[in-house]
C-alpha cells in the first residue's frame, strides 16, 4: 500500500534535544524530508529556505517561541498547515494557537501514532498539501503539481525546464554551478557553457529576465521573495 504521506516534506521545530530526537526517530522514516529545528528563529530560516509542506513545533523555545514563528509562517504561507505539539492545556494558549494559523494542537506526551493518523486524514481531506513557493511577486511555484503560476494563471514548463527550477530550489545555499547543470540536464551528453547561457536565457525569456540569476565564476541561484 502507498503511504499517503511519503511525498510530504516536514519541518520540525523543538528545543528539548531528547524529546526532538525521539521524535525524528518515530517520524522521519515516513516522510520525504525531515528537518529539525531548534527554535523558532531557526525555523524560521528553514522554512525560508526549504520550504516544507507542513510544520510541527513546540510552543516555549527560546529566542523565538512556537507561536512567534507559526504567526510569522501563517502571514507569509496562509496555506502551510502548522500543528503544535505543547505541554501547555490551558485556554490561552490554546486561544494564541488558533490565532497563529494552528490546525492541530496536541498535548504532550502523546503516541506520535495519534499524529501520523491526523496527518493521514489532513492529507485525504485536502487530496494533498501543496506548498506554494514564492519567487517573484505574482509568481510562485508548486512543487507538487509542477507547475509555475504566473498572477494564479500556469506556466507550461518542458521536463528539462522543471528540473531545472527544482534542482535551484534544492541546491544548497540556491547556488547550482554551471557543471551541475549540464550533468542534471544533459547527463549522457557533452555540452558547452554556451549552452547552458542559451537554454538560461530561453528560460529567463519564457519567464522573467529577474528569475534566475548568475553569479560570475560561481554559478546559477533563483531570486526568490525572502531574498529580495
Amino acid at each position: 500500500m502507498t503511504n499517503p504521506l511519503e511525498k510530504l516534506r516536514i519541518l520540525y521545530v523543538e528545543d528539548e534535544e531528547k524529546i526532538a530526537r525521539l521524535m525524528q526517530e518515530a517520524l522521519e522514516r515516513h516522510f520525504q524530508s525531515f528537518w529539525r529545528a531548534a527554535d523558532g528563529e531557526e525555523g524560521l530560516r528553514l522554512f525560508h529556505r526549504e520550504h516544507p509542506d507542513l510544520v510541527i513545533t513546540d510552543i516555549t523555545m527560546p529566542r523565538m517561541d512556537g507561536l512567534a514563528m507559526s504567526r510569522a509562517i501563517h502571514e507569509e504561507s496562509p496555506q502551510t498547515p502548522i500543528i503544535v505539539v505543547s505541554a501547555y492545556s490551558d485556554k490561552e494558549k490554546l486561544l494564541g494557537a488558533i490565532d497563529a494559523g494552528i490546525v492541530k494542537y496536541f498535548i504532550k506526551p502523546f503516541d506520535p501514532e495519534e499524529l501520523l493518523e491526523f496527518l493521514e486524514s489532513l492529507v485525504a481531506r485536502q487530496g494533498a498539501l501543496h506548498p506554494r513557493i514564492p519567487l517573484l511577486p505574482e509568481w510562485y511555484y508548486d512543487r507538487h503539481e509542477g507547475i509555475l503560476y504566473h498572477r494564479e494563471e500556469p506556466l507550461h514548463l518542458s521536463q528539462r525546464e522543471r528540473r531545472f527550477l527544482e534542482a535551484l530550489l534544492d541546491a544548497p545555499g540556491r547556488l547550482l554551478q554551471s557543471s551541475a547543470i549540464k550533468a542534471l540536464l544533459w547527463p549522457s551528453e557533452t555540452t558547452t557553457d554556451d549552452a547552458v547561457r542559451v537554454f538560461i536565457n530561453r528560460f529567463r525569456q519564457k519567464t522573467h529576465k529577474e528569475l534566475i540569476r548568475n553569479r560570475p565564476g560561481l554559478g546559477y541561484y533563483l531570486q526568490v521573495q525572502n531574498d529580495r
